[in-house]
């Protein structure tokens, strides 16, 4: 008997698209790349791809599978409200599915030290929680990020009850047990106001150290009384004290009372020591940590062990935590160059991303590029990217967006925190047409769009054939692996043909054929006849394999039909809460 499990169940849930893997086709027009650069391939891999995501995203898959390190995505909310660039009301349980579809195939793309990172509000947070636990496992929950993306001010500070200032970001790993994050710091927003104290002699010996009030030296370096300081300076004081602390960050200090049960007996050695001699600075040095240093039986705490290299410079840091208040993303209109209206995130909040589960050279992925914000973030990073969008915004703002970035000329979001110059490319894609379409009779036929190349391509990723042409042998056009190999024709072939075909690929090697037709023998027989040839005819061996002629799986309320109710059993007993097909249920019976 199978054992009921903890699900999240809605409306259509058994229902999946039989999607087809489409080609992706380059246009060299809209691709782009550094003028000066134009044999650098270590940024021009980078892909930007115009088409339904989810398409895409299968697209991908036979090429990435295991290879992207970070997904970051910013699906629509669904919040009921309909924005300029997106239709964003879906009901419950087609928001769910559609979600559900992509996160299926991007978890087969990540790599299996690779992370997952999805931005979303509290309209779908509590259910879409449950539904990547089920996808990725819920001890691959790596984290739930409470992002500040806004103020209580304005317009949304008047209504009574609580203001919404806040969005989430889901933290995924694939393998938990594989995930090797970086070590990220968040930069503090104020001085820590304990380092009051100043080594007033730091070029002498520690021995001989003497210790002054931090707001004696900072008036000397102002060449002002310490007595009034504050009103002098005004709204100035704190920054420039600020600035002079950190200029001194290994003279300021503060002295800290050590646990003494809970340090190693050198360490209590050295407190006692420096308690007999209350005046002298003492060291206690240590082979695999930092020296430590004691007065009267105190530890001295440098300001210096609390500064970072965050964004390009050294300050005050602490490690990171599940609260992202540092990141408000408010004027951004000038980021990237684009007005992209409630839709576009700060780059420093891509970029903490990146910084905390990418390094330089790894693949970046995001299949709802909005504004194009993970791209160009990922460029200036020296990771390599692949966005998809499917609205007119891929040209609209992500091409001339990423165009500055390339050229250098984009010096906003980023940009100074990681030195970026400029430089690299991209190639830009649009999905293939549907192989088959319908011919005037309504049968499904080859698609008149598709060249031999386009169609040898497009079966090899129907049978799971890596598409690679051979220069010298035209009937290898993909392999599986290193002796099983495609051969795809319009072609109707004879059996002198077969008959070259087999002894050509030898005893020791297998080929697919995928022609027309062919004459004077069945696909049995000719198995039989030639045990290294497997022969199929399109388009009927493909007929069943996809839905064909669908381009659009997008999340846009315009393009899908809303969840009907299903008709109601006959009410012979009561119903349960769960027989309600309008309720969303948590809790399923389980298979």
């Amino acid at each position: 008997m199978t054992q009921p499990k903890l699900e999240l169940t809605w409306i259509g849930k058994d229902k999946r698209p039989k999607l087809e893997p489409r080609i992706l086709l380059e246009d060299p027009a809209k691709s782009y790349h550094a003028a000066a650069r134009v044999g650098d391939t270590d940024q021009f891999d980078n892909r930007l791809i115009f088409g339904d995501n989810l398409l895409a995203l299968r697209a991908l898959e036979s090429e990435f599978a295991g290879k992207i390190k970070c997904v970051y995505i910013d699906p629509p909310f669904n919040t009921k409200q309909a924005f300029e660039h997106y239709d964003d009301g879906l009901e419950h349980s087609i928001w769910l599915g559609l979600i559900r579809d992509r996160l299926e195939i991007i978890r087969k793309l990540l790599s299996d030290d690779g992370t997952l990172f999805v931005h979303i509000d509290d309209n779908e947070l509590a259910y879409l929680i449950v539904l990547i636990d089920e996808i990725f496992g819920r001890s691959n929950r790596i984290s739930i990020i409470t992002f500040k993306q806004g103020a209580a001010t304005g317009h949304k500070s008047i209504n009574p009850g609580v203001v919404s200032t806040s969005n989430f970001v889901l933290i995924y790993a694939k393998n938990k047990s594989s995930w090797t994050p970086n070590r990220v710091f968040s930069a503090r927003d104020s001085r820590d106001t304990r380092y009051s104290q100043y080594i007033e002699n730091f070029g002498e010996g520690f021995s001989k150290w003497e210790f002054i009030p931090l707001a004696k030296a900072f008036a000397r370096s102002q060449d002002l009384p310490e007595k009034g300081l504050k009103k002098a300076l005004g709204d100035e004081y704190e920054k420039l004290l600020s600035k002079f602390v950190l200029k001194n960050a290994k003279r300021v200090v503060r002295l800290a009372r050590p646990d003494y049960k809970a340090v190693s007996n050198e360490a209590r050695g050295m407190i006692d020591r420096s308690k007999a001699k209350p005046h002298t600075v003492m060291l206690l040095k240590r082979e695999n940590h930092s020296d430590m240093y004691f007065v009267n039986g105190e530890r001295v705490l440098f300001y210096s062990d609390k500064l970072k290299f965050i964004d390009g410079e050294y300050v005050a840091g602490e490690s990171l935590t599940s609260i992202w208040d540092d990141l408000l993303s408010n004027n951004l209109h000038n980021e990237g160059a684009v007005n992209f209206p409630k839709g576009k995130k700060p780059e420093a909040l891509i970029k903490r991303c990146l910084d905390l589960a990418t390094n330089a050279g790894d693949w970046v992925l995001d299949s709802f590029a909005g504004s194009g914000t993970t791209g160009a973030v990922a460029h200036k990073m020296g990771r390599k990217w692949i966005m998809v969008e499917l609205g007119d915004h891929c040209h609209t703002h992500i091409i001339p967006r990423l165009q500055k970035v390339i050229d250098g000329t984009d010096q906003g979001g980023i940009s100074k925190a990681v030195d970026w110059q400029g430089g690299g490319g991209f190639r830009y894609y649009k999905l293939a047409p549907s192989l088959l379409e319908r011919d005037r009779w309504g049968n499904l036929t080859i698609n008149a769009d598709y060249n031999a190349a386009m169609l040898s391509e497009a079966l090899c990723k129907q049978h799971g054939y890596t598409y690679a042409p051979s220069e010298t042998v035209f009937w290898q056009q993909g392999h599986a692996n290193e002796r099983s190999f495609l051969y795809a024709t319009t072609q109707n072939l004879s059996l002198e043909q077969l008959q070259v075909l087999a002894e050509e690929v030898g005893e020791h090697r297998s080929l697919l054929i995928i022609a027309a037709a062919w004459r004077g023998i069945s696909g049995e027989e000719a198995s039989r006849h030639w045990p290294n040839l497997t022969l199929k005819k399109i388009p009927n061996s493909i007929l069943n394999l996809c839905e064909w002629g669908k381009d659009d799986y997008s999340l846009n309320v315009a393009n899908l039909p809303m969840a009907q109710p299903e008709p109601e059993q006959p009410a012979e007993k009561p119903a349960s809460k769960a027989a309600n097909p309008q309720q969303t249920s948590l809790f399923g019976e389980g298979e």
